[in-house]
């Protein structure tokens, strides 16, 4: 499958060059995702502007590959689906449970307000783990 990889600072763009996604064709190129949940910059953005078809298998696999990234507290934001994609994605409620953008930029600002987000609350975290410390030594 023919992907295009634009690494940013904090993000990785992958972007399929491919008009159809079947599950015999994704299921190889959706594991090769999760490896990114091992480097440096885990944070995905899943451009899909050139698949003009997608079947629910592997709309059903890249919901589950989203919410992978999301317990290990890295972001996968899925963005400019064509029309007929969202529609199937929809129907089997799985736009639902993604986190979708109908632009890149918009993709980008999602990844980066996540980690911020990610930030605040390991420093509440953190906080609240001290106050209880505390509170058992007195």
């Amino acid at each position: 499958m023919r992907v295009k990889t634009d690494t940013k600072e904090r993000f990785t763009v992958i972007t399929p060059e491919e008009s159809a996604l079947t599950a015999n064709m994704a299921a190889f190129w959706l594991d090769s995702l999760r490896e990114y949940l091992s480097k440096p910059v885990p944070h995905l953005i899943i451009n899909m502007s050139d698949v003009r078809e997608m079947d629910l298998e592997t709309g059903g696999k890249l919901a589950e590959l989203q919410q992978e990234f999301y317990e290990r507290n890295c972001s996968l934001v899925v963005c400019c689906l064509k029309e007929q994609v969202e529609k199937t994605l929809d129907e089997e409620g799985l736009l639902e449970i993604m986190n979708v953008t109908p632009t890149e930029s918009e993709a980008w600002d999602i990844v980066q307000m996540e980690e911020i987000e990610r930030e605040l609350m390991g420093e509440f975290d953190d906080d609240d783990s001290s106050t209880k410390s505390s509170e058992s030594t007195d």
